[in-house]
């Protein structure tokens, strides 16, 4: 995972020549803003390959920032640097896009590791399933490549964890794929499991592609064990 340009977002200028110092000694090359309107015209401009963003910025904040971004329909990897450790925080982050997230002061160890994981994963979902790029089941089409879907509701913009999950089970069709494999595939971090991503995650997916999500024919849960993909 060497020689990536890496977008720095941070506000203090300490911390982000400390980063700056020690990715370009980890092989990367980086550049460095200090606001969040800087952040998402260089994100535009520059196509970094992945983006530390803190959330506390002046302006507009890291979440707007990653808001902003996503909603322009670009994919870029982008790893939250907070210093909110509330469960609150983190599920927003994710939830508009974010990839991951590390919480300051953190282990620059750490954050290589991350990195790295989130670079591999963007490998992956960046392939198209084994099955190709436009894959149809039912009365379902989904385009992988376009993260579209032709549903029975019409035409669905999917978020990049929804292309991700579904990769994921289409992938293991007919077999059952654990939490534990989906949260390392799709998040690749130490998930709280206590909270309900995975569960509104697999509710949404039902409720695009199934003709009554409460009696799923295609997305199963495997109660104990995780989730199946199966062709009825």
């Amino acid at each position: 995972m060497m020689d990536k340009h890496i977008l720095i977002v941070e506000d203090e200028e300490s911390i982000a020549r400390g980063l700056q110092l020690n990715l370009s000694a980890n092989g990367h090359r980086t550049t460095i803003v200090y606001n969040g309107g800087d952040a998402v015209d260089k994100i535009a401009t520059l196509t970094p390959d992945i983006v530390l963003l803190d959330v506390m910025l002046p302006g507009i904040d890291g979440f707007e920032v990653c808001r902003r971004v996503r909603a322009t329909g670009n994919r870029i990897p982008i790893l939250f640097l907070t210093a909110l450790n509330k469960t609150d925080d983190r599920i927003r982050g994710l939830e508009l896009g974010g990839d991951d997230y590390i919480t300051k002061p953190f282990d620059v160890r750490e954050l290589i590791l991350r990195i790295n994981a989130i670079l591999r994963r963007q490998i992956w979902y960046s392939e198209p399933p084994q099955t190709g790029d436009v894959y149809e089941f039912g009365h379902n089409q989904i385009d992988f490549s376009a993260y579209k879907a032709e549903t029975e509701q019409g035409e669905i913009t999917l978020t990049q964890k929804e292309v991700m999950l579904l990769k994921l089970l289409i992938d293991n069709k007919d077999s059952v794929v654990t939490r534990d494999q989906v949260i390392e595939s799709i998040w690749g971090y130490e998930y709280d499991r206590t909270n309900r991503t995975i569960d509104n995650l697999i509710l949404r997916l039902r409720k695009y592609f199934e003709t009554d999500p409460k009696k799923p024919k295609y997305i199963l849960t495997q109660y104990g064990a995780g989730y199946k993909f199966v062709l009825a």
